[in-house]
């Protein structure tokens, strides 16, 4: 078997149905997180804002989108395509931008995500800490509201 190689490029509107696939298959509908194309368009038209795709030969792995103003960066979304999970595609992608932030002036960058979701292992173990919590935040397909928890790091 060949060895794959995971790629990133840098993305924009164009991708939004890439974004939106990944998304669908990556966000549990039951906690109401995955965005709208609609949204993501708004977002990604916004200054300082960058998407970045990772993708193994011409198969969409995941993606992340942050946003940048002045001296700080949040992430906004990262998905990791279900098939492709603990392959380290979300940790390529958090490391990326990261990097590409603290590239750009950033020096701290935050992030916020549900409170049981399995990724909040991935941002602590590269550097995030809890600094809030927003009880109720996301409105699950079923009505029920689950809790959002805020991580931030130093760059």
């Amino acid at each position: 078997m060949a060895t794959r190689i995971l790629s990133l490029r840098h993305g924009d509107a164009r991708d939004v149905a890439t974004v939106d696939a990944l998304m669908t298959a990556a966000f549990d509908p039951r906690y109401g997180e995955a965005w709208t194309r609609s949204q993501c368009l708004g977002v990604l038209a916004m200054p300082g804002v960058v998407l970045t795709l990772a993708s193994y030969d011409d198969e969409p792995a995941g993606f992340a989108m942050v946003r940048a103003v002045a001296d700080e960066a949040e992430l906004l979304l990262l998905a990791v395509a279900p098939n492709h999970r603990h392959r380290g595609v979300g940790g390529t992608l958090l490391r990326s931008v990261v990097a590409e932030a603290q590239g750009r002036g950033v020096v701290t960058m935050h992030l916020e995500v549900r409170a049981n979701n399995d990724a909040v292992r991935l941002y602590t173990a590269n550097g995030f800490a809890k600094v809030g919590e927003r009880r109720g935040y996301y409105r699950g397909a079923d009505g029920r509201h689950h809790d959002a928890h805020t991580y931030s790091r130093p760059l």
